[in-house]
C-alpha cells in the first residue's frame, strides 16, 4: 500500500484518486507499476474468484415420488433390489418374528421367562393391553366401558387358557377383529414378553392349592407396616411380614 500511495504521487493523478477511494485503476500506467505483475494477478485472480460459482443446486434432480422420464416405468423411486435386506430385519429366526411353527401356533417361549421378563411384559401390557383388556384380563377395561359394541374376550376363559402362546403374539402383531394389530408399536421381544405375562395373569386368576409353594398362606396375609408414611413417603412395610410363615417362626 505504501509503495501504491507513492505512485500515486509520481503524477497519476487518477491513480491517486483511486488509491482514496480504495480502489485500483485497470487503465493507468504509472511509472514503476509494470513492476508489479504478481500483485496485480493476484488482485485479478481474487476479482474472478469472488464471482465464481459452482451451480450444484440445479444439478438435475428428481423430487420424491415424482415422475421421471429416464426410466420406462416414469417412477423416480425405485425398487429395493430383489432380495435385499436391511440391517437388523434378516429374521431368521421366523418362529421369534410370526409365533408360528409348523403351520400353525406354537405353544413355547422363544427364550427364557425370567422376573425381568415377567416384569417388562407387565408394563408394556399395562401400557398398550389394559385399556380394553384391564389389569387382570378379564376384559372389563376403560375403553370397552365406553361404548364398544363389543366386549374383548376374557383371557380367563377355558378356550384362551388352552389357546398356544403364538396364538397371543400373533394376534398382538396382526390384529384380531376390532382389535388392531400392535407391530408399530410393540417390538418383537415386547410382544414375547406381554404373552408370558398373559401367562402369569392367567395363572394368577384360576391357580389352586397345588399351585402353591409349600407355607405359603393362600390368600396372603396382609403387610404389616413398620413406619407410616408422611403425605411426601411412602410407608415402610416390615420385611418379616412378607416371609412365609415357617421362616418367620
Amino acid at each position: 500500500m505504501k509503495r501504491l500511495r507513492q505512485m500515486s504521487t509520481d503524477g497519476c493523478p487518477i491513480f491517486a484518486r483511486f488509491v482514496r477511494k480504495g480502489g485500483i485503476p485497470l487503465l493507468c500506467r504509472a511509472e514503476g507499476f509494470s513492476k508489479t505483475p504478481s500483485i496485480v494477478a493476484l488482485l485479478l485472480g481474487l476479482a474472478v474468484l469472488s464471482a465464481c460459482r459452482l451451480d450444484m443446486h440445479v444439478q438435475p434432480r428428481q423430487n420424491p415420488l415424482s415422475r421421471s422420464d429416464f426410466f420406462a416405468d416414469q417412477r423416480s423411486e425405485r425398487a429395493p433390489v430383489e432380495g435385499t435386506v436391511a440391517r437388523g430385519e434378516l429374521h431368521e429366526d421366523s418362529y421369534f418374528y410370526t409365533g408360528r411353527a409348523s403351520g400353525g401356533p406354537g405353544n413355547y417361549m422363544p427364550f427364557p421367562v425370567t422376573k425381568e421378563v415377567l416384569e417388562r411384559g407387565r408394563e408394556r401390557y399395562n401400557i398398550y393391553c389394559s385399556p380394553c383388556h384391564s389389569l387382570v384380563g378379564d376384559g372389563s377395561g376403560f375403553i370397552p366401558s365406553r361404548g364398544f359394541s363389543r366386549m374383548p374376550p376374557s383371557y380367563h376363559i377355558p378356550r384362551l387358557q388352552k389357546a398356544p402362546l403364538g396364538y397371543f403374539y400373533d394376534v398382538i402383531t396382526n390384529g384380531f377383529g376390532i382389535m388392531p394389530d400392535y407391530s408399530s408399536q410393540i417390538a418383537p421381544q415386547d410382544r414375547w414378553n406381554i404373552v408370558a405375562y398373559i401367562r402369569a395373569l392367567q395363572l394368577s386368576q384360576n391357580a389352586t392349592q397345588a399351585d402353591v409353594p409349600a407355607g405359603q398362606a393362600v390368600p396372603s396375609e396382609a403387610p404389616k407396616f413398620g413406619q407410616l408414611g408422611s403425605g411426601a413417603t411412602l410407608p415402610g412395610i416390615d420385611s418379616a411380614s412378607t416371609l412365609p410363615s415357617e421362616e418367620r417362626k
